[in-house]
């Protein structure tokens, strides 16, 4: 009899010679990254943000989508998306950064989704506040943790599974936390989640559960496969780890200049340069920026702009300060003719700062190593 088994692979790590595989090259077509020149952007237009799908993009019908409420409440809740629309609006301008942006540069390479370093976006999400409605379900004095289910389907290393990923009952009570039916003023596109997904601001994308059918409140810790087994920080097969949660600090730069097609070289002409980025941390606000035209050997400080958002095209500004969104920078470098390596490290109001060398990990999360852009300035003007 066939199984589940016969067609889904254990996690691996890649020997030592071992290029990306058709299987990798296969998931790296179906997601996409976020163009780094797009870090312009304040809001990262729909078609740009990063993008990641672990199973197939379900086929939903948004007049007739339900959301349910169970489990440990006093009053489980069926709501379809008019009764969500007539609850409190809000708009949230969020960065989503991937668990596993930065993989493909780890040594020894896991086998997975190969993400560099720009599986990130930033967009302004509207919907109405969960919060609220689990204190309107009524929860159990005993509640623990709240999974969220979502209409996606798949198999992840023998494990037939919905997607389904907990939080602990404190953070899904954050009044931050959106049950989000828009992006960037329009309806949620089919690819992004469409009708209704979960946005838990300053938590890795793997939390933040799209395709959303169902909220139950358990009296325990989730022990699901996207909690317990999947998205963990372990440094050896049998390593239970720790969980991933909030995004570390990070800063990237808008390569400056223009690229060769292959290696992504940037080329830019003597004189002075600009040199801009985004910076943004899940644990506390970005305090600062320093930036590297040696390739680490030195660092200078970047001036770092404000953090409220304004408003875009036309509309109101966001329900926040900008708290949970990236904060754009920007060095003045005089460029000289020669080869540089250019990166950025932010630092946040926790203490955290950004790694020179990263700490390994199995599954490649969480690796917010320094960026590197290797620049040829030219002789000519």
């Amino acid at each position: 009899m066939t199984t589940v088994d016969d067609v889904s692979r254990p996690s691996r790590l890649a020997g030592p010679d071992e290029g990306i595989s058709i299987e990798e090259l296969a998931l790296a077509a179906r997601n996409h990254a976020l163009p780094l020149e797009a870090l312009r952007y304040d809001v990262t237009p729909v078609g740009l943000h990063y993008l990641l799908i672990h199973y197939d993009i379900p086929e939903l019908d948004a007049d007739r989508h339900l959301l349910n409420v169970d489990g440990r409440v006093d009053r489980p809740l069926t709501v379809d998306l008019a009764a969500l629309r007539a609850r409190p609006r809000v708009t949230r301008r969020v960065t989503l950064e991937c668990a596993g942006n930065g993989r493909a540069l780890l040594t020894p390479r896991p086998v997975s989704q190969p993400w560099l370093s720009e599986a990130v976006g930033t967009a302004e999400w509207t919907g109405t506040p969960l919060a609220p409605l689990l204190r309107e379900a009524g929860l159990s004095t005993d509640a623990v943790d709240v999974v969220f289910t979502g209409a996606d389907h798949g198999v992840e290393r023998g494990v037939e599974q919905d997607y389904q990923r907990g939080l602990p009952v404190a953070e899904a009570l954050r009044e931050e936390v959106l049950l989000a039916y828009e992006m960037n003023g329009a309806p949620l596109l089919p690819q992004h989640g469409a009708p209704l997904r979960l946005v838990v601001p300053g938590w890795y994308g793997m939390a933040h559960v799209k395709w959303l059918t169902r909220i139950t409140v358990l009296d325990r810790e989730f022990d699901g496969y996207q909690n317990a087994v999947a998205y963990r920080l372990r440094t050896s097969a049998d390593d239970p780890g720790v969980p991933v949660t909030r995004i570390e600090p990070r800063a990237l730069v808008q390569p400056p200049g223009f690229p060769d097609f292959m290696s992504r070289t940037r080329v830019l002409r003597p004189g002075p340069c600009t040199v801009r980025g985004r910076a943004w941390s899940g644990h506390a606000p970005v305090t600062s920026v320093e930036v590297t035209t040696d390739g680490g050997l030195t660092w200078a400080a970047a001036s770092l702009a404000p953090a409220t958002p304004e408003g875009q095209n036309g509309q109101d500004r966001p329900d926040d300060d900008g708290r949970w969104a990236w904060r754009s920078w920007r060095y003045e470098w005089p460029a000289t003719p020669g080869r540089y390596t250019l990166g950025a490290r932010a630092s946040d109001a926790s203490g955290r700062t950004q790694p020179v060398e990263q700490p390994w990990n199995r599954g490649g999360f969480a690796n917010n190593l320094v960026q590197r852009v290797e620049v040829v300035v030219t002789g000519e003007h």
